[in-house]
């Protein structure tokens, strides 16, 4: 694989007795957008936290641009993380602050910005999701769910990052709305050149939104390649996931 913005080699991560992520190999393609599905529960959103540096490893590399993802609130994890947009899976935005200074949050923690130019280039970036400049003054709990991940990505692109981690950006949200998002995010990394790596349980959209797909099932990357490869892969787990069958490898749990 050429020129690989993120390397992952032997990650493995557990919460007390429960192992979630046992020996992760990965390596995602610069300028390419790549997506991660599985089963509920496989462990992508902690995979998501490991790459974002919330999350400390218990063993394993992990390089952003060639440089060691450290400990969450480290210097150095500080300065790589500028270079990264995240959008969390249930938006993460802070409900007391106006969607400007959700927007801008980095910019005025980690770059002291001046409030001036934070609130200039929120409303750019705001507007590259399609959101008027008056809905900078506008808090979370005024807008709609699909607006609210418009903020999101709004967010994670400020900055100006080279790499997005987009956690689910589409969950929740109707055909229409979806389709939309999908749109978005293609338009503002077409702009900005930035990689992408998102996690997703629509698998319409990982197929048509994304140029390289990987599975994550039982601790592991059990298949990865081009999404116009899926339907030669031969592999069930995917061919499960994908096409949303009951029956198949992956036990579904069933009842209340």
């Amino acid at each position: 694989m050429t020129d690989p913005i993120v390397s992952v080699a032997g990650l493995r991560k557990s919460f007390g007795a429960v192992s979630v992520l046992d020996g992760i190999d990965l390596q995602i393609t610069r300028g390419r957008k790549s997506v991660l599905i599985g089963a509920a529960a496989s462990g992508k959103t902690v995979l998501m936290k490991c790459l974002s540096g919330i999350y400390r490893p218990d063993a394993g590399i992990i390089k952003i641009d060639g440089q060691s993802v450290g400990r969450a609130g480290s210097r150095d994890h500080t300065t790589l993380m500028q270079s990264v947009g995240v959008l969390f899976q249930q938006g993460g935005l802070f409900d007391g602050l106006p969607v400007w200074r959700n927007v801008a949050f980095r910019l005025l923690q980690n770059r002291g910005m001046s409030n001036t130019e934070a609130r200039r280039i929120a409303i750019e970036k705001l507007g590259m999701v399609n959101l008027p400049a008056d809905t900078a003054d506008l808090y979370p709990a005024e807008l709609s769910g699909g607006m609210q991940k418009r903020v999101g990505i709004a967010r994670a692109m400020a900055g100006d990052p080279s790499l997005l981690l987009l956690d689910e950006p589409t969950a929740g949200l109707d055909p229409i709305t979806t389709t939309i998002i999908n749109r978005l995010i293609d338009e503002c990394i077409n702009e900005t050149g930035a990689t992408v790596l998102s996690i997703t349980s629509d698998m319409t959209s990982a197929r048509e939104a994304y140029d390289d797909l990987y599975m994550l099932h039982d601790g592991g990357i059990i298949w990865g390649g081009a999404t116009g490869d899926i339907a030669a892969a031969a592999n069930p787990y995917v061919t499960q996931i994908v096409e949303g069958h009951k029956d198949g490898p992956i036990k579904v749990v069933t009842g209340v």
